[in-house]
């Protein structure tokens, strides 16, 4: 055999190792879409009484996710491939690919079946408990959940976290790869600093929009009606989707073609249903530009939540609560809500959906102080991990920290610690990504801006499409070529900063406040 033929065969017996990982890979993340149908259905139309054969339902799946995640043979053929020597082209789909399911593998089997079946289990529950809960704004029916999602995500972190880490960076590390506590607080300390001047400036201006303009009676049929125009025309492809009602919206991407977002309505608060629908079809843009053909596999997956929360708040906010988006669609609101905004100027609409003041609920916090809500979250997440804070006592430490961040303090549970579903779903760690999605957001509008032209032109006009084909392009289709660190380097030409953000507030509320 000549040394081109041994040469050739060795590609080909490497090319069916890679098949065979891809295809068991692809297997696993198939069985795991059935688990987030299972948990869509709960979250929309299960009747309460299933929740605990659901918890058992979602166990076992994740159980086997986790079986087939962490398959011996799944080891075997990715060490084959790390030694082939065919993976010397770092960013190329395969080795791309290699490492990500790599970085998985070994997540994986530092966690027993057990804990991973009663952590789906108990989180199941815990959604319940925490429904009534906020339904009863009583933090005692949610409480025994909370502890043993706690002791479980200790448990959690412990096993992943090794040497001198930090344990909470073990459960960051499941939404953002690669950040770490220190990495998030270098970033988001400047951000605070600037954000606190200017709630002052702002606080100071002496100008208050007039918010009971979004307060009037906004029918919620014309509601929903109107916020599916709105996702539709921003590139929501509801072929490939639906739009349901839930006590906490969420995004779930189920799969190619099924992507399911949810939102919840108040005939009396016009942005929170509007700007929730905004926000899920933001991520659900995201899941319907991915790779089709690379599903199942790290080429085919976003990159990580920071990164999709950027795709959702730039919807949300750089686009939907821009003056010029609504230069466009205002018109149209006036004939779909006659009765609240006949006589209502597009300024004064404009100025009251940007209305800057502290407030309890985070999804209807406004740009400037919604970042000060996830930055206690993400505190307290850090203090619930080191044990430095116990389950009990989050009402009251909530409370205290609110009202030095706020001026202000929660009336009720429902309006301080029970708000988010986060916790009661397992989801520690999570949180810091909202504001890392502010900045990726800002960081990419920019660059955006640059390379196609003026957006704002083109929202005035109802003009979409170039944006979506542009966030298409450089942030769906690369699946997880790069961690976020690098893909945003790699589209903006820059690392991270919170530069682009506070630029863009400040460009916006200076001139809303004069400031």
């Amino acid at each position: 055999m000549t040394d081109s033929q041994k040469t050739g065969t060795d590609k080909n017996s490497t090319d069916k190792t890679y098949d065979k990982l891809i295809a068991k890979v692809k297997e696993a993340s198939l069985l795991a879409s059935c688990s987030n149908v299972l948990g869509w259905e709960e979250h929309t139309y299960m009747p309460t009484n299933g929740s605990e054969h659901r918890a058992n339902q979602l166990g076992l799946l994740a159980g086997l996710c986790h079986e087939k995640a962490t398959d011996p043979e799944l080891g075997n053929l990715l060490s084959e491939l790390e030694n082939s020597g065919e993976l010397n082209e770092p960013d190329s789909p395969k080795a791309v690919n290699v490492r990500e399911i790599r970085h998985e593998y070994d997540q994986g089997t530092k966690l027993s079946r057990k804990l991973v079946e009663e952590i789906s289990r108990v989180c199941s529950l815990g959604q319940h408990a925490w429904i009534e809960a906020r339904k009863k704004s009583d933090f005692s029916i949610f409480l025994p959940l909370l502890k043993q999602i706690v002791d479980l995500k200790i448990e959690v972190a412990e096993a992943l976290c090794y040497g001198d880490g930090v344990p909470y960076d073990a459960l960051l590390d499941a939404y953002e790869p690669g950040a770490t506590t220190e990495s998030i607080n270098t970033i988001f300390t400047p951000l605070r600093e600037e954000l606190v001047k200017l709630v002052a400036a702002i606080k100071n201006s002496g100008i208050e929009p007039d918010s009971e303009i979004i307060t009037r009676s906004y029918p919620i049929e014309m509601q929903k009606a109107f916020g599916i125009k709105a996702a539709k025309e921003i590139g929501f492809c509801f072929k490939s989707g639906r739009l349901d009602e839930t006590t906490h919206p969420f995004c779930s991407g189920i799969g190619p073609g099924d992507c399911r977002i949810t939102t919840r309505y108040d005939e009396h608060h016009f942005p929170g249903a509007f700007f929730g629908i905004l926000h899920e079809a933001g991520h659900g843009i995201y899941e319907q530009g991915l790779n089709c053909e690379a599903y199942g596999s790290p080429m085919g997956e976003t990159v990580s939540l920071g990164i999709h929360e950027s795709q959702s708040r730039m919807w949300e906010n750089l686009v939907g609560r821009s003056l010029s988006f609504w230069k466009h669609y205002f018109p149209q609101a006036q004939k779909t809500f006659p009765e609240a905004l006949t006589g209502v100027e597009l300024q004064q609409f404009y100025a009251a959906i940007n209305d800057v003041r502290p407030s309890f609920i985070r999804v209807e916090a406004d740009e400037v102080t919604y970042n000060l809500h996830i930055m206690l979250r993400f505190e307290l997440e850090q203090k619930l991990i080191s044990r430095d804070v116990k389950p009990e006592d989050i009402p009251e430490i909530w409370n205290q920290t609110f009202t030095e961040y706020f001026g202000l303090t929660p009336p009720d549970d429902t309006q301080g610690c029970l708000q988010d579903i986060h916790w009661s779903m397992g989801g520690i760690g999570y949180f810091p990504t909202y504001t890392l999605g502010n900045m990726y957001a800002s960081q990419f509008f920019e660059t955006a801006n640059e390379e196609l032209g003026d957006l704002n032109l083109m929202f005035e006009k109802g003009e979409f499409q170039p944006l979506k084909n542009w966030l298409n392009e450089k942030i769906h289709q690369p699946g997880k070529k790069y961690r976020a660190n690098d893909f945003v380097k790699n589209v903006t030409g820059k690392p991270l900063s919170h530069e682009p953000l506070v630029r863009h507030l400040h460009k916006k509320f200076d001139e809303l406040y004069q400031l």
